[in-house]
């Protein structure tokens, strides 16, 4: 997936979880963050970032700007990190069309639609090959990592758990079940659960993996205009425990 118009930018502050305060050249702009979650080890005073410009093209946008990437200083030097929360089911709906992303248990052949209710939830995607297999698919994107380790959530996440808990019941239902983590980065060793940030997560995530819930982690080449998926991450979610 592409974005039209990314201009660079320096983090200055977030007043509230939807606004940022970024300075373009010598002016201090008020702009859109894509991404409702914490991002704290992202969004640090004097982090170079990258915004979407939506001039000509404003319809009832309020901000010109929308923030979509940041630039976080590694160890192993600058990595660039897509935190658009919308990009993984975009860049998802590509790769499972350009066969990116294989589904286990599923042929290749997929017809696919974007989201269907199951119970009291209703998940990213739905699929049917022609073996007459039918799936559901749960899409989060990712965009928290420590030396090299991917990690998900980044804060508590309620409505995260209950997915989850549906995806165990489609699975009893006969149904495939599947929860993808989209890494919105390259260059990841593995995905693990944030185990810290929220254990509940991460144990029904666990009991997930063992009610024919398939989890599946994929890191993404990233740049400032673009975001695909690149290939697949070994999942690992009883860390704990090896």
């Amino acid at each position: 997936m592409r974005y039209e118009k990314i201009i660079k930018a320096v983090f200055i502050e977030r007043p509230n979880r939807f606004i940022a305060i970024c300075r373009v050249g010598n002016e201090a702009i008020k702009v859109h963050v894509k991404n409702t979650g914490r991002c704290r080890e992202l969004l640090i005073t004097g982090a170079v970032v990258y915004l979407e410009d939506f001039e000509g093209r404003m319809g009832s946008r309020k901000m010109r700007y929308s923030l979509i990437g940041v630039e976080k200083v590694t160890e192993g030097g600058i990595l660039m990190i897509n935190m658009d929360s919308q990009a993984p089911n975009k860049a998802v709906s590509e790769a499972l069309s350009d066969g990116t992303i294989k589904l286990p248990g599923m042929e290749e052949s997929l017809s696919v639609k974007a989201e269907k209710t199951f119970g009291h939830s209703r998940f990213d995607f739905y699929a049917e090959d022609d073996g007459g297999h039918k799936a559901f698919i749960e899409v989060k994107g990712v965009t928290l990592e420590d030396s090299g380790i991917a990690s998900f959530p980044d804060a508590p996440t309620e409505r995260g758990v209950k997915h989850v808990r549906e995806l165990i019941r489609a699975a009893e239902e006969g149904y495939n079940a599947y929860i993808v983590f989209i890494i919105q980065m390259e260059g990841m060793k593995e995905f693990r659960p944030n185990d810290k940030t929220h254990r509940q997560f991460g144990d029904v995530l666990r009991e997930a993996s063992e009610s024919e819930v398939k989890i599946l982690a994929y890191e993404c080449q990233t740049g400032a205009d673009y975001m695909t998926v690149k290939k697949s991450v070994p999942v690992n979610i009883f860390y704990e425990t090896i």
